[in-house]
């Protein structure tokens, strides 16, 4: 884990833009970045990289990093069930949402601190200075968790010279926002800033259930900075910051109402029809969401000769709470599904860097993260998933007493399984020791060839506890044991008690045959008595028999490394070409659905004459280490009025962990190698002092190498050889700038438009049912005079609509749903700068 890395391609064609001003004549900028922890131009750092400016996030409306994808067509962001879940993927290659012991495959740093989990990592940007995006794995400088790329956050510091604003924001959706930052000297060695954000908006989303509108906006972000500059070689900064999200998300329309349909009728739910982008759904609650974040920052750097020091020093803590209905209708079937979370986080920076004018330069240093991860889990029926049990029997075999017989049959009151206030517990803890050796040298073996060696060392220890508890009394039957009962009793005229099947050795012959075939489903091989009628009812084992979990241990080592050869061709001209290795540390799976691996071979082991009580009950407690390893050769230009960047890339990852939801739980899964072959181009033009164009595009084909028991339509299968879902073939962004001056008035009209290629969403629901094709417009206009700025801006202008995912329907085998987009968005921003 590293802030410091390879940072910097190009001049972010349209994800840069230029201040005000600073294209005279059409001359572009120079723009400075310090990802590899010393000033270089973008032109300089021979890696990909894109980076966006507190000038395009204002212009361009970008509030948060969810918004950020629509001007960095390489990255893609998802939220997902809750405000917590929100998913980031670089060049198709993302993971980390739904589970909290799942770390993102993206690295997450904000003032060079490693954000851990989305939920950390998804309010509203504060006094932002840039954004930086680096593609394909990082690990030889920002460690573990960094496999597929990084998003580096750069505040500003505080500032000697007095100064802030005030904006205020209104919307439709009766959006409003206050955002105030200010900055100045406490002394003459000593300045101090500080910022706030607060922004509200009803949801676009309604449940027509109580008319409530769902994906709102409610937050609250804080940051506070000192700065003691000793003198011009040493400098302490001091950042606290502190947020809080308190929203209804998300929302999820169905797409596809199956045979479950009309049950969900008959227990008093309701299901809408209407087209997915009506963006409505009847739920018998609101989902709520509340997620706390804080921290603490020290930072210091010493520069002694040709010696820098730099030390970084966090604490962060992370709350998340949140509830939803599970099955997303009004029927009361499952309305609770309550989580807990918290997590406190501590890390340790230290390097050294050398740069004494001379042919080499490098640096040296090491990472230390601490974090303790807990996590709380509830999840009840309601009072109408007894009725709707009934009916998914019934409509199986034709009785609609089947419940209620094998309720008497084992001596149980009527009416104890899906009893409504029933369900599943989880108490799951996670503490995670890191640390990383890292240290990467600059070479420059003649005057315009350079050399750069990097390597890195990760150790990884997880220790993990998992408690599980049901209330359910049906989950917890053992099916198997209740079908060889029927079986062994017809087969031998007694009844099933422990006394009869030791009766004799031919009745307990008889048993251990029984238990032989008990096993099968009934079918035209296996007729009665020869099979298990009781696994026809396993579909509505919801909640899994719990398996007892002993503690958990699991440690990684790996090391890293880059190799590259960076040549200046010509003054503004430079090619590059190199290696760079990713890891990403095993990831525990602290959700309901952890379960033991299935064995290599059936498993049939006899206990006390009976299979094991969990056959066909099998997981993934974990995934096991993502490795990913990038072949890249790129080029980059910079003129006076323009800039061209290139970069060709052969990037995999072998164990991707994946995740997905089946309908009644996710299967987590070590994919055996993911493959991305691509190119990306970014262009930037200023033909004179008003105009700017810009135009970027990713153009990817990715594979599944090897992907053997991946999640389907139907359950397993083989995706070795196919095309992962939801990652676009294409991507564009491109767009306009006209700056204008009249008078005492400046102004801009900016206009930017995003083109992702039709995909299937995701691997189990097929592309005929759920697939995204994105052709999104934004524009804003402002003007600016004596301080004072008013913007009017518009997103999705077009209102275009696609899905951003989709899952086979909660417990609805057959139907489908989905998360649709944001629709069209406007509204005025004025600001006040002194």
């Amino acid at each position: 884990m590293k802030r410091i890395s390879v940072s910097a391609m190009l001049l972010a064609a349209g994800l840069v833009s230029i201040p005000a001003g600073a294209a005279e004549k059409g001359v572009l900028e120079e723009i400075v970045v310090t990802s590899t922890k010393r000033q270089q131009t973008l032109q300089d750092v021979p890696v990909a990289v894109t980076v966006t400016t507190a000038d395009t996030l204002a212009k361009a409306q970008i509030s948060d990093i969810l918004d950020l994808q629509s001007i960095v067509p390489s990255l893609r962001v998802s939220q997902l069930q809750t405000s917590t879940q929100t998913n980031f993927l670089i060049r198709g290659f993302g993971n980390g949402a739904n589970n909290p012991g799942i770390e993102s495959s993206v690295g997450v740093f904000i003032d060079g601190v490693y954000r851990s989990r989305s939920a950390s990592q998804i309010g509203d940007l504060v006094d932002v200075e840039r954004v930086e995006v680096l593609r394909g794995p990082q690990s030889t400088l920002f460690g573990q968790n960094a496999s597929a790329g990084v998003i580096s956050v750069v505040t500003r510091k505080p500032s000697f010279t007095p100064g802030g604003s005030v904006e205020l924001g209104l919307g439709d959706y009766n959006a409003r926002s206050l955002k105030a930052h200010f900055s100045g000297p406490l002394s003459d060695r000593v300045a101090f800033s500080v910022s706030g954000s607060g922004s509200t908006r009803d949801g676009y989303f309604t449940n027509l259930a109580n008319g409530h509108g769902i994906n709102d906006r409610n937050r609250l972000d804080f940051r506070g900075q000192l700065l003691f500059q000793a003198n011009e070689d040493f400098s302490l900064r001091l950042i606290g910051d502190t947020s809080r999200i308190d929203e209804a998300c998300c929302g999820v329309v169905n797409i596809l109402n199956g045979p479950t349909g009309a049950l969900i009728g008959a227990v008093g739910g309701k299901l809408y029809a209407g087209d997915a982008f009506d963006r409505k759904a009847y739920l018998n609650g609101d989902p709520t969401n509340v997620v706390s974040n804080s921290g603490l920052s020290l930072h210091a750097d010493w520069h002694r000769g040709a010696l820098t020091f730099n030390s970084i020093t966090a604490l962060r803590s992370q709350s998340a709470k949140f509830n939803y209905d599970s099955d997303f209708t009004s029927a009361d079937l499952v309305p609770v599904n309550r989580n807990d979370q918290a997590l406190h986080t501590f890390t340790q920076e230290l390097r050294v860097s050398f740069d004494n004018g001379g042919p080499v330069t490098g640096l040296l240093g090491g990472y230390l993260f601490r974090e303790s991860v807990k996590y709380d889990n509830t999840l009840a029926y309601g009072a109408g998933m007894r009725g709707y049990a009934t009916g998914l029997v019934a409509a199986a075999t034709g009785s609609a007493s089947v419940l209620n017989g094998l309720e008497a049959s084992l001596g149980l009151p009527a009416g104890t399984f899906f009893k409504a206030g029933t369900g599943g517990t989880i108490n799951a803890n996670q503490d995670n020791d890191s640390y990383t050796l890292f240290g990467q040298a600059d070479w420059k073996v003649i005057d315009k060839l350079t050399l750069t060696a990097g390597m890195a060392y990760t150790k990884n220890n997880k220790d993990v506890q998992l408690l599980q508890s049901n209330t359910d009394v049906f989950s917890g039957l053992n099916l198997v044991q209740v079908g060889f009962g029927g079986v062994f009793q017809s087969l031998t005229g007694l009844a099933p008690t422990p006394a009869n099947i030791g009766l004799s050795a031919g009745t307990l012959a008889a048993a251990r045959a029984a238990d032989a075939i008990s096993v099968h489903a009934c079918s035209a091989t296996y007729p009665p008595p020869a099979c298990n009628t009781a696994l026809g009812l396993y579909p509505l084992q919801f909640l899994a028999p719990v398996v007892p979990f002993d503690d958990g241990h699991s440690s990684d080592g790996k090391a890293t490394y880059t190799l590259r050869l960076a040549y200046d061709l010509a003054d503004k001209l430079k090619v590059y070409g190199g290696v760079s290795t990713g890891f990403k540390a095993t990831s525990w799976n602290l959700s309901r659905d952890s379960k033991p691996f299935a064995p290599a071979t059936a498993d049939r082991s006899p206990l006390g004459g009976y299979v094991n009580p969990y056959y066909g009950r099998y997981g993934t407690r974990y995934a096991g280490p993502e490795e990913s390893t990038v072949y890249e050769l790129g080029l980059k230009g910079q003129w006076t009025q323009g800039s061209l960047n290139l970069a060709v890339f052969d990037q995999a990852i072998k164990g991707f962990q994946s995740n997905i939801f089946s309908g009644t739980g996710f299967n987590l899964a070590n994919a055996g190698k993911v493959s991305v072959k691509g190119v990306e181009l970014e262009t930037l033009y200023t033909p004179n002092r008003n105009w700017e164009f810009s135009f970027a595009g990713t153009f990817l084909d990715p594979n599944y190498d090897s992907f053997v028991g991946a999640e389907g339509p139907n359950g397993p299968v083989d995706l070795s050889g196919t095309s992962p879902a939801g990652v676009h073939a294409t991507s564009l962004s491109t767009a306009a700038t006209y700056k204008w001056e009249i008078g005492a008035y400046d102004g801009f009209v900016r206009a930017d438009y995003q083109y992702q290629s039709k995909v299937q969403v995701v691997e189990n629901v097929p592309e005929a049912q759920a697939s995204r094709e994105v052709n999104t417009l934004n524009a804003s206009v402002g003007v600016s005079r004596n301080g004072w700025d008013a913007m009017l801006w518009g997103r999705n202008l077009n209102d275009d609509g696609y899905l951003v995912s989709a899952f086979p329907s909660v417990a609805q085998s057959g139907s489908l749903s989905a998360y649709p987009n944001s629709p069209r968005m406007w509204g005025v921003t004025l600001r006040k700068t002194f």
